[in-house]
């Protein structure tokens, strides 16, 4: 069950991070994954760490000419992880404090990143009669959050809502769409410092599993997404928060 072997995945933004772990999970199922990221380096770091059936292919998911030359360099991809969404420029700021120039790169990554990638890898999905587009969204697309986050909210709905259309128009072509909408996180990447590894713990305890998600956690969802056996699951966007929501 849940065997990826001889499917081919892109994972944007899985140069570290949660992408990462999804990019681990799909390999460890049989897939081979393109790892993406904004940074070469960090492609080239991360495909050196996930071994041969890593590939590095990095390009600005926002760019939608960067895109499309990068996917059209590649094999077809049968799956495709809509995983970048942080830009470099986040900060948590209520939105009266967010300045108008601060407020593009939230919906460039989250809203036209999604679009972008999608409109690279869908034609080739519906000719060949499957395909797999699973984007990771966050609770703050699907509830208001008093935290800062309101663009980056809104740009994670916008690429739900396109999700749902995306499902019903290709349903047919045998292509499925779903969103994993992502609660608290770990966090794991180089320049993490103590004291926000002891405010992570302490936010952890408010889970009620008592533990942030992983890279893996999602991974393993993802991989079940991209099986033959989900092929009736589409337009769907499922919380994976360790309970701290029951929607």
């Amino acid at each position: 069950m849940f065997d990826l072997t001889g499917k081919t995945a892109l994972v944007t933004g899985s140069g570290q991070g949660v992408g990462l772990g999804i990019a681990r999970t799909l390999i460890e199922a049989g897939a081979t994954v393109y790892v993406n990221d904004l940074v070469s380096e960090r492609a080239e770091a991360a495909v050196a760490e996930l071994g041969p059936k890593a590939k590095a292919l990095p390009f600005n998911v926002a760019d939608f000419d960067q895109v499309e030359a990068a996917i059209a360099s590649a094999e077809p991809i049968d799956i495709l992880v809509n995983n970048a969404g942080i830009p470099p420029s986040m900060r948590a700021v209520k939105f009266r404090d967010l300045p108008r120039e601060e407020w593009d790169p939230y919906v460039d990554v989250n809203l036209y990143g999604v679009l972008n990638c999608t409109k690279a890898v869908i034609d080739g999905m519906c000719e060949r009669k499957w395909g797999r587009i699973i984007t990771i969204s966050s609770g703050a697309g699907t509830e208001g959050l008093n935290i800062g986050v309101s663009i980056y909210g809104a740009g994670k709905g916008a690429g739900i809502s396109f999700m749902r259309h995306l499902a019903i128009e290709n349903a047919g072509d045998g292509v499925t769409a779903n969103t994993l909408a992502l609660g608290l996180m770990e966090r794991n990447e180089p320049g993490i410092t103590e004291d926000q590894r002891t405010v992570t713990a302490k936010i952890a305890k408010t889970v009620p599993v008592g533990r942030l998600g992983t890279g893996t956690d999602v991974g393993h969802a993802c991989v079940y997404l991209a099986s033959n056996e989900a092929s009736w699951i589409t337009g769907q966007t499922i919380s994976l928060n360790g309970g701290s929501t029951t929607n």
